[in-house]
C-alpha cells in the first residue's frame, strides 16, 4: 500500500467517524397514542381505537406527544382507576362503560402556537358492542381522522396536522442540561463526546500503524 493510499484510507475513516457526530437529531412523530390500563400499568395498545371493543370496566388512555415507536411513546399522566372515574355514571342494561383517561400532552410536545388542555378523565358509556372510538366521540368531540382513519384530534386539539415527522435534537436542551447538572452534582459538558474522540484516536492509531508498515516494507 503506498503511502497516498494509506493517507487516503485514514482521511476516509476520520470522516466516517466524524461524521457521526453530525448524526445528533432523531425523527420522531407527534400524534395521539392509544393505551390500555391493565393490572394498574399503562400498556401500549394492540389495536386502534376504531377496532378496539372495551368490556364494561375498561380504563384506556390517550396522550399526545412526540415519540419515535411504542416504545418511545409518552404514557397517560396522573393516577387513574375505573371506580373513581365512573363513580357518578350508573350502569344501565345493554351498555357498558369505559373510563378514558384523555393527556394533551405538554407544550414542548404541542404544535408552534397551540396551547395543550389540561389531561382529563371522562366515563362514556355506550352500548355493549362500541369500539374505543364510538366511546370517545360520545364525551371528546370534535375528533378529526385523516384519510387514512388515523385519529389525528381529541376535543378539537391539535387544531392543525396529522400524525406529523418532528426532527429533534438526541442532546438534552440548556435548560435540561441544566437541571440535570444540578441535580447529580457534576459539571455540564461540552464538545466532543468520549466515544467520539476514541473513534477518532482509534482511526489515527490505524493510520499510523499502516504508515509504519509501508515504510518498513521499502528496501
Amino acid at each position: 500500500m503506498s503511502r497516498r493510499r494509506t493517507c487516503a484510507l485514514v482521511v476516509s475513516l476520520l470522516l466516517l467517524v466524524l461524521g457521526g457526530a453530525g448524526q445528533a437529531r432523531a425523527v420522531g412523530y407527534r400524534y395521539w397514542s392509544f393505551w390500555d390500563l391493565t393490572g394498574g400499568k399503562w400498556t401500549y395498545a394492540t389495536q386502534g381505537p376504531s377496532t378496539a371493543r372495551p368490556s364494561d370496566g375498561d380504563v384506556q388512555g390517550f396522550r399526545f406527544a412526540v415519540s419515535a415507536d411504542s416504545q418511545d411513546a409518552s404514557k397517560p399522566r396522573g393516577h387513574a382507576d375505573f371506580a373513581s372515574i365512573c363513580a357518578k355514571t350508573p350502569a344501565q342494561a345493554g351498555h357498558k362503560r369505559v373510563a378514558l383517561v384523555i393527556d394533551s400532552g405538554t407544550a414542548a410536545d404541542a404544535p408552534g402556537g397551540e396551547t395543550p388542555p389540561a389531561p382529563r378523565t371522562v366515563c362514556a358509556r355506550v352500548p355493549a358492542d362500541a369500539t374505543t372510538a364510538e366511546a370517545l366521540a360520545t364525551v371528546a368531540k370534535p375528533l378529526r381522522y385523516d384519510t387514512n382513519a388515523l385519529l389525528c384530534a381529541i376535543s378539537g386539539y391539535p387544531q392543525t396536522g396529522c400524525g406529523d415527522q418532528v426532527t429533534t435534537p438526541r442532546t438534552p436542551s440548556p435548560t435540561t442540561a441544566k437541571a440535570t447538572s444540578t441535580s447529580t452534582s457534576e459539571p455540564t459538558r461540552h464538545g466532543p463526546s468520549l466515544g467520539l474522540l476514541a473513534g477518532v484516536v482509534a482511526v489515527a492509531a490505524l493510520g499510523g500503524a499502516a504508515v509504519w508498515q509501508t515504510r518498513r516494507r521499502r528496501p
